[in-house]
C-alpha cells in the first residue's frame, strides 16, 4: 500500500515540474552562472582557500534542501489538510502517516539527486574534484538534510491552510539562505555572525559538507547540531501533527 501511495505523490509531484526546477535547475544555474566568472576554478581567500565552482555546488545542493524541505513539503502537506485529504484518509484502511512518509521521501530522494548531480556537473563542466572527504561529506549531507525535512515537518504538523504552510515556510527559508552564507559569503561574515550561522541546521550543514569537500574534518558541533535539530523538530512534529 505504502509503494502505491509513494508512486501517486511521485508522478503528481513530477507532474507539476516543480521539484525538478527547484531541486536541480536552479542549483545548476547558480553553479554554472557563478562557474563560468573568470577565476572561477582558482582558490579564492574570500572563501576560505576554496574555489567558486566549489563553494557553489555546496551552496547550490543546501539551497535545494532548505527549499525542498522549508517550502515544497510544508506547502504539500498543509494543502491536503486544508482540501480535507488527510480527514478523508483516516476513513480508509491507508493511514495519513504512510502519506507523510512518501513526502518525506520523495524530497529526500530529490535532495539526494541534486547533491548527486552537483558533484557530478562541477566536475564534468569545471573539472571541479569531488568532495576530498566524501563520507564526511555524505554524513554532513544527510544530517543537514534531515535537519530541514524535520524543521519542514514541524512547520507542516500545525499550519492549517497551504498558503500558511508556504508564508511560515518562507519566514524560515529566507533567513536560512542569509545565515547560510547565499547573499555574503561565510568567511567574509563578521565572526559573531559567523557563531549564529554556526547554530542554524542549514549553516552548520554547509559549513560542514564545505569542510569535507576540501578534504578537512568537519566540526562534531556542527554535526551534533544537524542531529539536535532532526531529532527535536521530528518529536515534535509527531506530537503536534494535526490531521485536521
Amino acid at each position: 500500500m505504502f509503494g502505491k501511495i509513494l508512486a501517486v505523490e511521485f508522478r503528481m509531484r513530477m507532474r507539476e515540474a516543480l521539484t525538478p526546477v527547484f531541486a536541480v535547475v536552479l542549483p545548476l544555474a547558480l553553479l554554472f552562472g557563478f562557474g563560468l566568472m573568470p577565476d572561477a576554478t582558482k582558490p579564492s581567500e574570500n572563501l576560505g582557500g576554496q574555489t567558486t565552482t566549489e563553494y557553489m555546488a555546496v551552496l547550490g545542493t543546501g539551497v535545494a534542501f532548505a527549499i525542498l524541505s522549508l517550502i515544497m513539503l510544508p506547502g504539500v502537506l498543509s494543502d491536503y489538510r486544508e482540501r480535507g485529504v488527510l480527514r478523508r484518509m483516516r476513513a480508509t484502511p491507508v493511514r495519513p502517516s504512510a502519506l507523510l512518509g512518501a513526502q518525506l521521501l520523495i524530497n529526500a530522494g530529490a535532495g539526494a539527486v541534486t547533491a548527486a548531480v552537483m558533484i557530478v556537473a562541477g566536475a564534468a563542466a569545471f573539472g571541479t574534484p569531488v568532495p576530498r572527504g566524501f563520507g564526511w561529506f555524505l554524513l554532513a549531507a544527510v544530517l543537514c538534510l534531515l535537519a530541514l525535512l524535520a524543521l519542514g515537518s514541524l512547520v507542516s504538523a500545525v499550519v492549517p491552510t497551504g498558503r500558511a504552510g508556504n508564508a511560515v515556510g518562507s519566514l524560515l527559508f529566507f533567513p536560512s539562505m542569509f545565515l547560510a552564507g547565499v547573499y555574503i559569503p561565510y568567511d567574509q561574515m563578521p565572526r559573531t555572525l559567523q557563531r549564529i550561522c554556526d547554530f542554524t541546521p542549514l549553516g552548520a550543514g554547509i559549513r560542514s559538507m564545505r569542510d569535507a569537500w576540501m578534504g578537512h574534518t568537519p566540526h562534531p558541533l556542527h554535526l551534533a547540531i544537524m542531529a539536535a535539530y532532526a531529532v527535536v523538530a521530528t518529536l515534535a512534529a509527531a506530537r503536534l501533527f494535526r490531521w485536521e
